[in-house]
């Protein structure tokens, strides 16, 4: 009887203690797997970006500059590591994402149900919208989005974008030209060959402080608001939960609200792209 008593708690200290083990070893390959700890044994973080004004552009000397910039500088700087920038294509950026050819999305990446089927996304870290810029002479008169939505207007976008999709959304009527990005469109609408460009603010009012004699403001808000947010692979949890709780750090500190103020609502930056 003694025997017996003694095998079975032997047994049930085996069946227990099996899951605790292959548990914790689960918990462990899911850290050191984790694109947060490859970025620390690499020391190099590897950012995934696309030029657009002025969450990313090149300054005269050819160095990156803009707010997503300074915002993955100074992530990876609180890391402890050094920032790689890879300059990728928007309509391509998440495919080269799920590959590897970076370790994180930091550009201007609004928040969508589609697209988190695919990556993981952060807390939002800034929320932006979309913003129209049109030609003087092509849209004269229009002065509401109702305008531009029938037929005849031509409208221009970013492929692969959330002002893309809030063109075929909120101007279903109007005809749709995409570009690989927002340089082609503006050169498009600059030469007449499109009523306005779709764009996340504040592109669409510099472009037309940039060219007042031929673009102009329709209206001054946005017609749609989005969430921005870091993108990383699918089933990382441990790289979510430090770029969540980073981000509600220099918020609470204040240094996201003075870098979103200098970029988007200053022009102090201007001499150093052209």
């Amino acid at each position: 009887m003694y025997f017996l008593k003694s095998l079975i708690l032997l047994l049930a200290i085996v069946f227990f203690a099996v899951p605790q083990v292959e548990s914790s070893q689960v918990r462990s390959q899911l850290v050191q797997e984790s694109t947060l700890e490859q970025i620390m044994r690499r020391g190099v973080m590897r950012v995934g970006m696309s030029t657009f004004v002025p969450w990313a552009m090149q300054n005269k000397d050819g160095r990156f500059i803009g707010f997503e910039i300074d915002v993955a500088t100074r992530l990876a700087r609180d890391m402890g590591v050094q920032v790689e920038f890879i300059p990728t294509k928007w309509s391509g950026i998440i495919p080269a994402l799920l590959t590897g050819k970076f370790d994180i999305i930091i550009g201007g990446m609004g928040i969508k149900p589609d697209r988190n089927l695919k990556v993981n996304f952060s807390t939002p870290y800034d929320y932006t919208g979309m913003s129209i810029v049109a030609h003087r002479e092509k849209a004269k008169g229009y002065t509401s989005l109702d305008d531009f939505n029938k037929p005849g207007v031509t409208v221009a976008a970013r492929l692969g974008t959330t002002a893309a999709a809030a063109a075929e959304n909120f101007l279903p009527q109007a005809s749709l030209r995409l570009f690989d990005d927002e340089a082609q469109a503006i050169q498009e609408l600059l030469n007449g060959r499109v009523h306005a460009v779709i764009a996340s603010a504040p592109l669409p009012a510099f472009q037309s402080l940039l060219h007042p004699e031929r673009l102009f403001l329709p209206f001054d808000d946005t017609f749609t608001q989005e969430p921005i947010g870091f993108a990383v692979r699918k089933g990382d949890f441990d790289t979510i939960n430090f770029l969540d709780n980073w981000i509600r750090f220099v918020q609470a500190e204040g240094w996201l609200e003075k870098k979103k103020k200098y970029w988007f609502e200053t022009r102090d930056w201007e001499d150093q792209i052209r």
